[in-house]
């Protein structure tokens, strides 16, 4: 097939690694079918079914995009600008998230910024061109960073260092990144990264006024351990903070969407049980595959509570209220009192079991003795509770982590818990690797006496697919 916008195809898709996995190619292959343009013809049904699961309409004949059944607007572009710092590393992880989101990303790398990455590592990673001389003969003889400012739906700066900081507080355009900053009329965002005793200072604050003033927008940064081996605030935000901020600016949540006027609960991350003022019994789970549904659900314009155990990674933005709690019972509470909702999804990794008689202080070891006898209480079952409820939610959805048996014991849990739907998952990949804390994940969902096999893929297309067919139900 010629002449498809194969890059956009793999954005689409999620990324190469997504496309590898559809086509059961490795990556060099890949690399063939962007050379020539092209995909194979056995290639063409399995990309068409996969880009509609995800809620593209693509014409069969030509692979061309007409419009997303989600309400996003086709071709979404990130311009992003890589400053010259140690946290530029952290540029790649970027890119590669955004491109989850079906974000086409277009690289530009200053000089500073070559000296830490180089293009070719962003070119592998975008499956484009990496912009980085504002004088090429090429690009320039059709104003190339004019081209590169106005086709961007946002511009995106990470690391910005001080430096770059304030030569687009001042108006200067002295390289390619600089001049694209004073000639876009998109939204730009920055995500800061420097040394503390820099971003402190009185001329960066006052260029930091002066940007925001200008509406450029901010993530960041963070405190923590420099990799100057200083502490304080100017560590470059998570690259999960980063894409999460562009994704807010992207697809602002509309009050106009498809599942405007409905209230979502939803459970996220671990519980912890406490056995004393120390340790703890807990479940493993980072929280990425609940608070990808979260923000699924809002960007679709559904009012989302998000009720997570203690993860790392931030909260959604916009349209999700977060509740924090620790324990199975302080869950339930929060869910109860985040009651009457239209929707339920029970992501959360729950604890099945709680400790009788927690010791305020640290339980002591002593050499040679018996190790403590624990007394164990079952924790309340949260998914049956809400399914059960007097204000039961229209729509309840749990989550089942299988190790074995997968069809038999989803089947069981869902008539056993009396949810609507169960969406089930091994605990471990084809390859071995846990789910838990990985960026990908697969899933049966069971629908009454039906059930959806998904493939693998990232977390947030997941959560994307679960919420499309949240919405259709409610349609």
């Amino acid at each position: 097939m010629k002449n498809c916008d194969l890059p956009a195809i793999i954005t689409a898709l999620g990324g190469r690694q997504a496309l590898q996995d559809l086509l059961g190619v490795g990556p060099s292959a890949i690399s063939n079918y962007l050379a020539r343009g092209a995909l194979p013809q056995r290639a063409h049904a399995p990309v068409c079914e996969a880009l509609r699961a995800r809620g593209w309409q693509i014409d069969p004949a030509s692979l061309a995009f007409s419009s997303l059944e989600s309400g996003h607007s086709v071709g979404r572009r990130v311009l992003l600008i890589i400053g010259g710092g140690i946290a530029a590393y952290k540029a790649l992880e970027v890119a590669r998230r955004l491109q989850d989101h079906d974000v086409t990303v277009t690289g530009v790398m200053t000089s500073g910024a070559r000296e830490f990455i180089t293009p070719l590592s962003l070119s592998a990673l975008t499956a484009s061109k990496t912009f980085t001389d504002l004088f090429s003969l090429t690009d320039e003889a059709e104003m190339g960073h004019i081209r590169l400012a106005r086709e961007a739906d946002l511009v995106l700066v990470a690391p910005a260092t001080a430096n770059l900081m304030a030569r687009t507080a001042n108006g200067l355009a002295d390289d390619l990144a600089t001049t694209i900053l004073l000639a876009t009329t998109a939204p730009v965002l920055m995500a800061p990264a420097m040394n503390p005793a820099m971003w402190a200072n009185p001329a960066t604050q006052d260029n930091l006024h002066r940007l925001r003033a200008r509406g450029v927008h901010f993530v960041g940064p963070a405190a923590g351990d420099m990799a100057c081996g200083e502490e304080g605030t100017g560590r470059l935000s998570e690259p999960e903070a980063i894409v999460g901020a562009a994704k807010d600016l992207l697809h602002p949540p509309s009050a106009e969407g498809p599942l405007a006027g409905r209230h979502a609960i939803v459970t996220s991350g671990p519980t912890v049980e406490p056995i004393d003022s120390v340790r703890f019994i807990a479940n493993r789970s980072s929280g990425k595959q609940g608070h990808a549904i979260a923000a699924a659900l809002a960007h679709r314009g559904a009012r989302v509570t998000l009720v997570s155990g203690p993860v790392g990674i931030p909260t959604p933005q916009q349209h999700v209220d977060l509740v924090p709690v620790e324990t199975a019972r302080d869950m339930l509470s929060a869910c109860e009192a985040a009651l009457p909702a239209d929707i339920a999804v029970c992501a959360a990794a729950v604890a099945d079991w709680h400790v009788t008689g927690v010791l305020d202080g640290k339980m002591k070891k002593t050499d040679g003795g018996a190790p403590p006898a624990l007394s164990l209480a079952e924790n309340p079952d949260i998914l049956r509770h809400l399914a059960t409820h007097a204000s039961r939610p229209r729509l309840v959805v749990g989550f089942a982590a299988e190790a074995e048996d997968l069809h038999a014991n989803a089947m069981a849990k869902l008539a056993r818990k009396g949810c609507d739907w169960i969406v089930a998952n091994n605990v471990t990949t084809a390859d071995g690797a846990p789910v838990f804390g990985n960026d990908n994940n697969s899933a049966t969902l069971f629908t009454g006496n039906d059930s959806e096999d998904w493939p693998q893929m990232s977390k947030v297309a997941l959560a994307d697919r679960l919420a499309t067919r949240i919405e259709a139900h409610f349609a």
